[in-house]
C-alpha cells in the first residue's frame, strides 16, 4: 500500500498535483502572510502546481483564477494537504 502524504509544502507538490492550503509555517513573517493572502492563498483554497522547471528554478502555482511564480524559500513556507485527504489522516 502506498504511503499517503497528509501535510506538505507547496514545494513538495508534483506537476499538476492539487492541494488545499492549510496554513503557513511559523517562521513566515506577517508581511509575507498578508501578501500571499491578498494573492488568494486563503485557508482551504485549492492550489495546483502548473510548472516545475529544473535546477531549483521558481515554480508556477495556480490559485483561484491566477498563476504565481514562487521560489523554493517561499513555497516551503506554505503548508498544504493533497485534495481528497481527510484532515484527520
Amino acid at each position: 500500500m502506498a504511503e499517503q502524504r497528509t501535510h506538505l509544502t507547496l514545494w513538495d507538490l508534483t506537476l499538476n498535483e492539487a492541494a488545499e492550503r492549510i496554513g503557513f509555517a511559523e517562521s513566515l513573517s506577517e508581511r509575507y502572510r498578508g501578501r500571499l493572502q491578498e494573492f488568494g492563498f486563503h485557508s482551504g483554497e485549492e492550489i495546483t502546481c502548473q510548472q516545475q522547471p529544473g535546477f531549483g528554478a521558481p515554480r508556477v502555482f495556480r490559485v483561484s483564477n491566477a498563476t504565481y511564480c514562487l521560489d523554493q524559500e517561499l513555497a516551503e513556507q506554505v503548508l498544504v494537504r493533497p485534495v481528497g485527504v481527510s484532515p484527520d489522516a
